[in-house]
């Protein structure tokens, strides 16, 4: 059954509520994970003149915002949780919209890349054409986004206060080829682990022109 238009409005408040009373928590326990794998995966595909618009997409407390600031690029972050949107403006920097992913207010072709790490896995499948074809749009022609999620078998639900759709690489593919883009690379993280120690699915895609 479809989710109703209240259905998904409780699916946002509750989520962004549960990263909303645990954000200090959530700041130190991510502070050190080492996402540079994701990060170089996203960079060494965009092209044309640096530096580069990018927008970290779900960018939590910042983290994020200061690497890509730090290497000389222009990042905007975004995220539907009022205290991590504080602690990103902060510790970084940069500039930081609050924004429910499930209502997006995007420049059209204003970005050369898109970092959406750990974050639209929290969009809702039903959903998920809707915001791909907004991330798209928001692209320069050619512009790349990177996506990592936790992988799973198509199926999505609550997991504790936290609201999830687990992807496999079939279904993930189907839906970005269906937005207007074209695959260039995936991969499965941690890095050197068997697969079935390897809960992410990495993948960078470039806007069809």
């Amino acid at each position: 059954m479809p989710l109703s238009p209240d259905e998904l409005t409780q699916i946002s408040a509750l989520t962004l509520a549960h990263y909303q009373s645990s954000a200090e928590d959530f700041r130190e326990g991510t502070r050190d994970h080492d996402v540079s794998q994701n990060i170089a995966a996203l960079l060494r595909h965009i092209e044309g003149e640096k530096p580069w618009r990018i927008l970290d997409f779900g960018c939590g407390p910042g983290r994020d915002l200061r690497t890509f600031s730090g290497l000389g690029h222009t990042a905007i972050g975004l995220d539907g949780c009022a205290e991590f949107v504080t602690m990103a403006r902060a510790d970084s920097g940069c500039e930081v919209w609050q924004q429910s992913f499930l209502e997006l207010d995007l420049p059209a072709g204003h970005f050369d890349g898109i970092f959406a790490n750990a974050s639209l896995f929290h969009v809702p499948d039903q959903e998920l054409p809707r915001v791909l074809s907004q991330l798209q749009a928001a692209l320069k022609p050619g512009g790349v986004l990177f996506s990592s999620n936790p992988r799973g078998e198509n199926q999505e639900g609550w997991n504790g206060p936290r609201y999830g759709s687990y992807h496999d690489l079939e279904r993930w593919r189907a839906r970005l080829t269906a937005a207007g883009f074209v695959e260039l690379e995936h991969y499965y993280r941690p890095a050197g682990l068997p697969r079935d120690q390897q809960p992410w699915l990495a993948s960078v895609w470039r806007r069809v022109a």
